[in-house]
């Protein structure tokens, strides 16, 4: 065999072995796009998440409202969180505790109180993220390889971009001229889908990678203890500072309505999304949720027998690394502005998924072609 031959043959061999690579990359890809509507695919298989509306004008209840009909439904059962999710049509989600040690999250009806069933520890939303993001590795000591092998393939997916616009030449003129030839057989067609998909996606192959490329460096430092968090020390209320009743036992606290009243005139423009309650009789109460930048949650600690604001945690107490890495995860799940951005999301995700086919099928039938003919 020539040095020519015995050079093509390597070059095959090494063409082959990258279809497994692309074919992760692929399956990475479609589970991702499945992630960002898996919560919607539960609600439509699920109908205990549905908020139901008994009326057209009944109202949404308060938080207190939601704790009292859920005591008297249940009254050995302890509150501890109530989350109220971006979209309307979902019923709210509340972590409780029973007295036989049991700690569950329940769908409970935004408008009548009612517990309308009990979440799943581990569902088809929980499956499909966990599919994505880490491959079903369990994490043991720190990040699982799971998840450095799924993130490492953001490096190949940025150099595809970089590359493919390098090789493409003025492809800023796709965008004004779009061609997709579909009467002139499999191979001319593939080829325009991926060159028009590619064009169309540059912004959102860009966001997918650089955040998964920053997930990567995140696991990195946490596996190294490299910390960058600046949150401070979790207060606590002072013993003596607990107003207690004439048998000894902790005053009760304030309504959650005026904690948010409280939260809300510290943070203007606060979205309460969620209420923690106080785990014990020292604990703060907090209130958090989005304000005028939709990425990151801001939260006020609240002193549940005063209502004073003890602490806040805004945009501003956040370091420039602190605010890059609480954003990359809502910008890569697409999960900030409701159904619409989620849509949106999606639809590229399949853009995406379809380009890693069609540069799949246009790739193997070249390299199937070349080995032939040798």
């Amino acid at each position: 065999m020539s040095k020519k031959s015995r050079s093509k043959l390597w070059f095959l061999v090494h063409s082959w072995l990258a279809l497994p690579i692309w074919f992760f990359v692929l399956i990475v890809c479609v589970t991702g796009t499945l992630a960002v509507i898996s919560q919607e695919i539960v609600w439509l298989a699920n109908p205990q998440m549905r908020a139901s509306q008994p009326s057209d004008d009944a109202p949404l209840l308060s938080y207190d409202q939601i704790i009292a009909a859920i005591k008297q439904a249940e009254p050995d059962t302890l509150v501890e969180s109530i989350s109220r999710p971006d979209e309307s049509h979902f019923a709210l989600d509340v972590s409780v505790s029973y007295p036989d040690g049991r700690s569950v999250t329940v769908y409970v009806n935004p408008y009548s109180g009612v517990i309308q069933g009990t979440a799943p520890a581990f569902d088809f939303k929980a499956f499909t993220r966990a599919l994505h993001g880490w491959w079903l590795v369990p994490f043991t000591n720190g990040y699982s390889w799971g998840w450095y092998l799924v993130s490492f393939l953001s490096l190949p997916l940025l150099a595809s971009l970089v590359t493919g616009l390098v090789v493409y030449k003025k492809f800023w003129k796709g965008f004004f001229r779009p061609t997709l030839r579909i009467r002139h057989g499999a191979r001319i067609f593939w080829g325009d889908f991926h060159r028009l998909s590619g064009i169309w996606s540059i912004w959102f192959i860009a966001v997918i990678s650089v955040t998964s490329t920053w997930f990567l460096i995140q696991a990195f430092m946490f596996d190294n203890q490299v910390s960058i968090s600046t949150a401070p020390v979790a207060l606590v209320v002072p013993r003596e500072s607990v107003p207690v009743t004439t048998d000894g036992s902790p005053a009760p606290m304030i309504s959650l309505e005026t904690a948010i009243a409280q939260a809300k005139q510290r943070i203007p423009g606060l979205e309460d999304s969620f209420v923690s309650l106080p785990a014990n009789a020292y604990s703060y109460l907090s209130v958090g949720g989005r304000s005028w930048y939709p990425l990151m949650y801001q939260t006020a600690d609240i002193n549940p027998y005063t209502g004073d604001v003890a602490a806040t945690r805004l945009l501003s107490d956040r370091s420039g690394l602190e605010l890059v890495t609480e954003s990359m995860r809502p910008l890569h799940t697409g999960d900030f502005g409701g159904i619409w951005i989620k849509l949106i999301w999606f639809f590229f995700g399949l853009i995406l998924s379809m380009m890693v086919l069609s540069g799949l099928l246009i790739w193997t039938k070249r390299t199937a072609l070349a080995t032939a003919n040798a």
